[in-house]
């Protein structure tokens, strides 16, 4: 497995598994996907990219940087906004399991951004975790 899928697997696993999280948005609304969500609300595990740690010569060791987008039909962004806080608590007390091959070093919540889908009725946010993993060798 990729670090970069290892790291969406800890991401969710750890999302569906916070009861903070899921009061928000149900477990099956949090997903991988490449369609604008129908689902109301959702979580959907989107873009992102990886770095190759330049620290050590072993080049065992990444930064991935992983792109949620939150939707929620409202009038307003306090839905988005408590659902990004939910996901904020979820991330910020222990490190990801990453299955066997990986190592989680670090994980937060590096940017929040809401803004307002064209359409008038929806909430968007977009939040951005950045996981260091270091490859178990």
């Amino acid at each position: 497995m990729s670090v970069e899928t290892a790291v969406q697997v800890g991401i969710r696993s750890r999302l569906i598994a916070t009861a903070g999280v899921t009061a928000l948005v149900p477990a099956g609304n949090i997903l991988d996907r490449s369609q604008r969500p129908i689902i109301d609300p959702s979580i959907i595990l989107g873009e992102g990219f990886s770095l190759e740690g330049g620290d050590t010569i072993a080049r065992n060791r990444f930064t991935v940087v992983s792109t949620l987008h939150l939707w929620k039909k409202e009038p307003s962004l306090s839905g988005v906004r408590a659902i990004a806080w939910a996901i904020r608590s979820a991330i910020r007390p222990a490190r990801l399991e990453l299955g066997p091959d990986f190592h989680c070093a670090d994980c937060r919540v590096s940017s929040v951004r809401y803004v307002r889908d064209p359409d008038g009725e929806t909430s968007h946010g977009i939040l951005t975790i950045e996981t260091l993993a270091e490859l178990i060798e």
